[in-house]
């Protein structure tokens, strides 16, 4: 498998492309007006809490109070483990105090930043978890030899006194100890210079900020089977081969500079798949279709033969369209970045065996995601519910706004619809005010029908209020937009 990394930065923007075989997998963008707060870690306030809902709204300087519930609190005791009974919340925080978080989700839609006080900081191959004393291994690390070595390499590392916990991250498999205590030693000094920064902090300062987004894509996605970084920009190209000739020297040789007169993501074809990623439809190879609805409680997906009528049966049929789709859909979520609850809605199968290999095949085509999900069986009404593991916006939502004409309702009221709103308003005003006439301000849509189609109707209006309606067109009113004014 071949796989590229490409980074495109501007001024204003940094977006970062993954790309196998020639097809874009993953799209990350950064702005540097709207910077990510994931991982950022914060001396904040606790602004107010909540023992209903077991947990607690703080301050740390964002333009939303951000959200930390109770089980997101560490509490340690005398082994330095946590107890296992439920907290309280108001026995862990209070009104007015201090308290040391970290951003484990971005601030969507309406609702705040999410917090944790079980700080974890990231380096290349190990996380350190300065409250626990826990050491692990990534479960994505499969071999059961390489995670024994990697586990015996990271306990000789660490000293005697050693009072932290750390995780060994999937990006250390094959590592040597050299690599081990270089980021271990990392590790501990930035966690010291926090410590101090946290003492000088006041409230609602950052303590600590993630690494750029370029720097983030070479820390966290790049792998043996990377076969090289391109960077269009020079400044960043210096940066990022900074970074890696420090902490993966071995791989400093894949990173280099793109200069060719042609944008890199045209020349990928990365442009035209962020667009069609935006698009509700997705075509399918056989014929049929995938639709997405994303909305603020879930993600539908909906899964259509279309024209695709297939050569044996109708079971065979629908069997090849759900396995495509599969594989497709699995695509889309990361490229779209979408996450929380999904519900899939396969074209429905009679074989079992059948169920079986899409739910087999969806489980492989999301292997490779960097987020974590959770698939369940096929419900009794044929639909697939999984999670995906949701830390920051869509790429729907970063990239776009809900349209200002339907409000992102996807529909707007015919203009039928608003005559008649019209004519009700126009029987209110009447009753309620005293007036001459009225002047009704619409969009020309409107007008023309009013004065055209509903005229018998407006001629039988005027009669019943006994006063004259006028009617002025205005271009910048939307469809649904109409101002009654009693002169």
């Amino acid at each position: 498998m071949s796989e590229e990394i490409l980074i495109n930065v501007t001024p204003s923007e940094t977006r970062v492309a993954l790309v196998e075989n020639g097809m874009l997998q993953e799209v990350m963008i950064e702005r540097s007006s709207r910077r990510g707060y994931v991982g950022n870690i914060y001396k904040g306030r606790v602004s107010r809490v909540l023992p209903g809902m077991q947990a607690a709204f703080v301050d740390v300087g964002l333009e939303r109070a951000a959200f930390l519930h109770a089980s997101d609190i560490h509490r340690a005791v005398g082994n330095g483990q946590e107890p296992q009974d439920a907290p309280d919340i108001t026995e862990l925080v209070s009104e007015g105090g201090d308290v040391v978080v970290q951003v484990i989700k971005d601030p969507i839609s309406s609702k705040g930043a999410r917090l944790t006080t079980h700080i974890s900081i990231p380096s290349r191959f190990l996380v350190l978890m300065p409250y626990s004393q826990q050491v692990g291994v990534s479960v994505r690390i499969e071999d059961e030899e390489e995670r024994q070595r990697l586990r015996t390499l990271l306990q000789d590392a660490m000293s005697e006194e050693e009072t932290h916990g750390y995780i060994v991250r999937t990006n250390a498999e094959g590592v040597d100890q050299f690599a081990i205590r270089a980021d271990l030693a990392y590790l501990k000094k930035l966690w010291e210079k926090i410590r101090e920064d946290v003492g000088a902090a006041e409230a609602g300062d950052c303590v600590y900020e993630d690494l750029s987004l370029d720097l983030r894509a070479l820390r966290d996605t790049m792998t043996a089977d990377v076969d090289r970084v391109r960077i269009d920009a020079t400044d960043s190209y210096r940066r990022v081969i900074g970074f890696a000739q420090r902490f993966i020297p071995q791989w400093a040789g894949r990173i280099e500079l793109f200069s060719d007169d042609r944008p890199i993501f045209d020349l990928y074809g990365v442009e035209d798949d962020i667009q069609n990623a935006l698009r509700r439809h997705v075509p399918l190879k056989s014929g049929g279709h995938i639709v997405f609805d994303q909305t603020e409680a879930m993600t539908t997906i909906d899964v259509n033969t279309g024209g695709f009528i297939g050569h044996r049966n109708l079971e065979e049929t629908i069997f090849k369209t759900n396995l495509e789709a599969a594989q497709t859909i699995a695509r889309q979520l990361r490229l779209r970045n979408l996450g929380g609850i999904i519900i899939i809605d396969f074209i429905d199968m009679t074989d079992e065996d059948h169920k079986v290999q899409l739910l087999r095949t969806l489980q492989k085509a999301l292997a490779k995601d960097h987020a974590k999900t959770f698939i369940s069986n096929i419900s009794p009404l044929g639909l697939v519910e999984m999670t995906r593991k949701r830390t920051t916006e869509s790429l729907e939502r970063v990239l776009c706004e809900p349209c200002p004409a339907c409000s992102g309702r996807g529909t707007m009221k015919t203009a039928e619809t608003i005559v008649f709103e019209i004519f009700r308003e126009i029987t209110r005003a009447v009753r309620q005010f005293e007036a001459t006439e009225l002047l009704v301000m619409a969009a020309p849509t409107v007008v023309d029908r009013i004065l055209d189609e509903e005229s018998a109707t407006l001629a039988d209006l005027e009669g019943q209020i006994a006063k004259t309606i006028r009617f002025q067109s205005e271009d910048q009113y939307t469809q649904e937009q109409f101002d009654v004014v009693l002169l």
